[in-house]
């Protein structure tokens, strides 16, 4: 009786200990996602400037669900608490060591803004109460950088930006040097190529995307391509060159997104129309960031 007893009490002792940590460990992984933001988790506000219910993660999610049970919702006191987040966060705080991305659509697709570590902000115009996924450690790169492969590249006259010049701007002017490689920034079907002169006529290379339904618009540079070639994202189409501009020290690349199958650019100089969409978010859905 004397070791039946000890064998019960040793059982119970074991029973409780594992009950304890059971105890211990619900609310553990319940911490992961408890409507609180904090350290290493990115955070999603229902309004702007950081207020109002808060939904927390700490890892990447492409689809977030749109009804209840299934979905993940606000989960912090406040304004929103309790509703689904897929377009509904106004704002967030990326507490994690990781850029987290924001993409309009599920699966990391379409419109994007990245948030370095630390970022404590609104969404954006476009991706405000439309978010449908994120993505942590997931980088965009700089368009000028996608342009030329290489730092030291730059805006030098961005979308609608004529400042000096008489028209509206419909393109994005990046700079680096004289004989950079000018890579394309997506693939496509060269439409259209035209030489030019340094310091005289005009050089352009028209890049189709028949999925997007873009055409790339390049001026200025040097073509290495030809129509009909199948050009690849990243493949080298032309050097920095100053075709139809009269100074070598104003050579640049004008990149212009144009809707549709194009061949030529859009007239800027003394145009007082935007023929062009605002390109950023068309950049952005590609991966890249503006700069």
């Amino acid at each position: 009786m004397k070791i039946l007893h000890k064998l019960l009490s040793m059982t119970t002792a074991v029973l409780a200990i594992g009950a304890g940590i059971v105890a211990t460990a619900a609310p553990a992984s319940a911490a992961a996602r408890n409507g609180v933001c904090e350290d290493g988790e990115f955070c999603y506000y229902y309004n702007s400037g950081n207020a109002g219910s808060i939904s927390d993660f700490t890892s990447s999610l492409g689809n977030y669900g749109t009804t209840q049970p299934d979905c993940y919702e606000f989960k912090g006191a406040g304004a929103g608490q309790g509703l689904c987040i897929k377009n509904e966060a106004a704002s967030v705080w990326n507490r994690s060591d990781e850029t987290v991305v924001v993409y309009f659509n599920s699966n990391y697709q379409g419109s994007s803004q990245s948030f370095g570590p630390g970022a404590k902000t609104n969404l954006n115009a476009t991706l405000k109460n439309n978010n449908a996924s994120h993505q942590f450690g997931a980088t965009s790169t700089s368009l000028s950088y996608g342009l030329y492969k290489a730092g030291g590249g730059g805006i030098s006259c961005p979308f609608d930006g004529y400042t000096s010049t008489p028209g509206r701007h419909e393109g994005i002017d990046f700079t680096r040097s004289i004989g950079s490689d000018v890579h394309a920034l997506i693939s496509g079907t060269v439409t259209r190529v035209t030489a030019g002169v340094n310091g005289g006529a005009l050089s352009t290379i028209a890049v189709y995307n028949a999925s997007l339904d873009k055409t790339i618009i390049y001026l200025h540079s040097a073509p290495r391509v030809s129509v009909g070639d199948a050009i690849s994202k990243g493949e080298i189409i032309a050097d920095e060159a100053y075709r139809g501009i009269s100074s070598s020290g104003a050579a640049h690349t004008h990149v212009e997104m144009r809707l549709g199958r194009q061949t030529a650019a859009s007239v800027s100089v003394g145009d007082p129309v935007l023929d062009n969409p605002n390109p950023h978010s068309f950049w952005r859905s590609q991966g890249y960031s503006i700069a």
